[in-house]
């Protein structure tokens, strides 16, 4: 991620993200960024380590930030607490279907 982040407007933006992979049933993956399209489009091209092997993916659900550091701590909260990710995703079920 960049120090800047993604400008919208005059603002920076930092982004909180929920990815769906289009091959492995219940797969989701919580990562953050600075530019949020481009990112997703590494996702899907296999650029990113962590996720290439599920390709390809589905951004599901974001959140906009204009602080990094409060991105950092939404992400490591719904990577770290399973309640926290699990509620999330029972919020969006419809919209997933």
């Amino acid at each position: 991620m960049s120090r800047e982040g993604h400008k919208a407007g005059n603002a920076c933006m930092f982004y909180v993200y929920l990815l769906k992979s289009l091959t492995i049933d219940n797969w989701v993956y919580v990562g953050s960024c600075d530019d949020l399209r481009k990112r997703f489009q590494k996702h899907n091209a296999g650029e990113v380590v962590s996720t290439k092997a599920r390709k390809p993916y589905r951004l599901i659900y974001y959140e906009a930030y204009r602080d990094k550091t409060e991105a950092r701590k939404r992400e490591i909260e719904l990577k770290k607490s399973w309640s926290k990710k699990q509620e999330l995703l029972k919020r969006l079920e419809n919209s997933l279907k």
